[in-house]
């Protein structure tokens, strides 16, 4: 089994030596990611192209999904690869290959080729595609719209016939941008904008300010981890985890109600700032979006911008609302976003649209700025790799069974479009559907008497559900993974 990688395209309008080093970083990143899931891989630098050999059918899928969400990669042919003699070999592995899948069908035949040959691209095609026609006498060559594209590539005496192309994230490999700190929440657009400068090659930190208690800190864990796992793991990053509560208390005391969202927001940029410095890092990234909350007006965020002398990118300047929560789908973070609330967003009753710096300074000289000194000093600072064992262990004595017991209710949490689209069926249990984002309201209106197996499709959501509601008082609840 042989995949070939292209190389994002934009990449190759670098210089040599940056295209080189962006390559050589690119395969690298894919060596470190591919050894992980199994030895029986070999990566290779083509300079124009990375080249994946394994060994073993067995991990082909785990593989391919692999490769398509490692950023710089522009798309992932799968091939089978051969040797050659000349154009009548060709011709004649080719008619081996697609005999079959030609049959009654109309076919086009496409050749890519690179070194030097006795024959022309266009030459090889109409050379194949006569020999394809003659062989097979109910397929019929259609240059438009066909139902087979025979797609081939010749690089010097190698032939590769393309089984399968799937598409690459795209975007350029991560390490060749400098190191950014995302402020994440946790919802939609902080997922989105961390998601955004992976792929765009930087290597994303994360920094957590706890305003919400331990359901939330899980919650924001699970998607940062989820994030490094699925497009940076190749990079080792930090996850910084700053205690708010007594910078909220001091601004829900002290702080005039109307400026107190935009008082927190540069409390975030300033401790984000202090983090950013002391670990050599260029950038903050937030997932602020034009308009969409008070804070975000140009004067606010202008206020906002005001406290740092370091550069805050925000990715989502002018997206749309859905078209967040549409990538949030896409790349898997909305089932952790739709459950965690933005704490940041209630703090104020009535907020400023239009702040004026010297009115918020006035505010901050009541301000206790020791407070936040002492939250920076005493932030948490871990191993991305190490949260899924550090937030799956703080609801380790909530059990996990296989399978289900009498008296006991699988109690399916996945939102309704996932529960239509693969329902639950357990022979001999009850299958209850309650959605994860009405548990909190409509669980303790269930049959108490019952044990109620909690279940989602990566096991993640039920594990931060179960502990929410063991902190609301409920000890009937079990996470199921069969």
């Amino acid at each position: 089994m042989k995949f070939i990688v292209k190389i994002h395209p934009e990449v190759f309008i670098k210089s040599k030596s940056v295209r080189n080093c962006f390559t050589k970083i690119l395969e690298c990143n894919i060596r470190i990611i591919l050894k992980r899931r199994t030895k029986f891989v070999e990566v290779f630098n083509r300079r124009d192209h990375i080249e994946v050999n394994l060994q073993s059918q067995k991990y082909s899928d785990e593989i391919l999904k692999a490769l398509t969400h490692i950023p710089g990669i522009h798309y992932i042919l799968e091939v089978q690869q051969s040797n050659f003699i000349d154009v009548n070999d060709i011709c004649k592995q080719v008619l081996d290959l697609h005999c079959a899948n030609i049959e009654r069908k109309t076919f086009v035949v496409r050749v890519k080729r690179r070194g030097k040959h006795n024959f022309t691209s266009t030459e090889l095609e109409c050379q194949i595609g006569g020999v394809l026609n003659q062989a097979v006498n109910s397929a019929c060559v259609k240059l438009v719209n066909p139902d087979v594209t025979i797609n081939i590539e010749v690089i010097n005496k190698q032939l590769n016939q393309v089984l399968s192309c799937h598409k690459g994230l795209g975007g350029f490999p991560l390490g060749t941008q400098e190191d950014v700190l995302s402020l994440i929440s946790g919802g939609f657009d902080s997922a989105v904008s961390s998601y955004l400068h992976i792929k765009r090659g930087s290597k994303t930190h994360y920094c957590f300010f706890n305003l919400g208690g331990s359901t939330h800190e899980i919650g924001v864990k699970q998607v940062s981890y989820f994030l490094w796992k699925k497009y940076g793991s190749s990079a080792k990053v930090k996850f910084l985890e700053i205690n708010f509560e007594s910078v909220v208390a001091e601004i829900l005391e002290k702080i005039e109600d109307s400026q107190m969202g935009v008082v927190l927001k540069r409390m975030f940029i300033r401790a984000g700032t202090m983090l950013a410095k002391k670990y050599n890092i260029q950038a903050l990234v937030t997932g602020e979006a034009l308009g969409q909350v008070s804070s975000q007006t140009l004067t606010n965020l202008r206020c906002i911008n005001s406290v740092t002398d370091i550069l805050v990118l925000r990715p989502l300047i002018n997206w749309d609302k859905e078209d967040i929560i549409r990538v949030a789908r896409d790349i898997g973070t909305e089932i952790f976003s739709r459950f965690i609330p933005e704490y940041c967003g209630v703090i104020s009753k009535k907020p400023t649209v239009k702040a004026v710096i010297k009115k918020l300074e006035d505010e901050e000289r009541k301000f206790d700025f020791s407070l936040l000194e002492h939250a920076v000093n005493n932030s948490h600072v871990v191993d991305i790799r190490d949260i899924k064992k550090e937030s799956f262990g703080v609801v380790s004595k909530i059990e996990q069974v296989k399978t289900v017991e009498k008296h006991s209710i699988i109690l399916d949490i996945r939102s309704p479009d996932e529960k239509d689209n693969t329902p639950l069926k357990i022979d001999g249990a009850k299958v209850q559907h309650l959605p994860f984002f009405r548990l909190s309201t409509q669980f303790g209106s269930l049959d108490q008497n019952k044990t109620y197996l909690l279940y989602c499709a990566h096991g993640i959501m039920s594990r931060i559900q179960a502990l929410h509601l063991q902190e609301d008082g409920f000890d009937n609840v079990k996470i199921y993974r069969p």
